[in-house]
C-alpha cells in the first residue's frame, strides 16, 4: 500500500467515524428534547421516557430537523413556538456530544 492509499484509507474512516457520532448526538439530542418536552406537557417516568423515544423516531420521517420540530410543535402546542423548539434543539445539540465524548 502506498502512503497515498493509507491517507485515502485514514479519511474514509474519520469520515465514517464522524457521522458516526453525528448519528448518535442527533440522537442523542431528540431523546433529551424529548424529555424536555414531557416535562413540559407534565409528562413524568414511564410517560416522559416513551414520547422521548417517539420523538426520536420522529427523526426518521425525513432528512434535516423539521420533522422532529413539526412532532414537538404539534404536541406542545401553545408552549413552546417552532423557533423555541430550534433553539432548544441547538443547545442540547451541544449537551448531547458533551455527554457521548464523556462516554467514550
Amino acid at each position: 500500500m502506498t502512503t497515498f492509499d493509507d491517507r485515502e484509507s485514514a479519511f474514509e474512516n474519520k469520515f465514517a467515524h464522524d457521522e458516526e457520532m453525528n448519528f448518535r448526538a442527533e440522537a442523542r439530542r431528540n431523546k433529551l428534547l424529548g424529555l424536555w418536552a414531557a416535562e413540559l406537557m407534565g409528562k413524568t417516568g414511564e410517560d416522559a421516557d416513551a414520547y422521548a423515544k417517539e420523538v426520536v423516531k420522529s427523526d426518521f420521517e425525513e432528512a434535516g430537523i423539521e420533522d422532529v420540530v413539526r412532532k414537538v410543535a404539534g404536541d406542545l402546542g401553545d408552549i413552546a413556538d417552532a423557533d423555541t423548539i430550534r433553539k432548544k434543539m441547538a443547545e442540547l445539540l451541544i449537551v448531547a456530544k458533551g455527554q457521548i465524548l464523556n462516554e467514550v
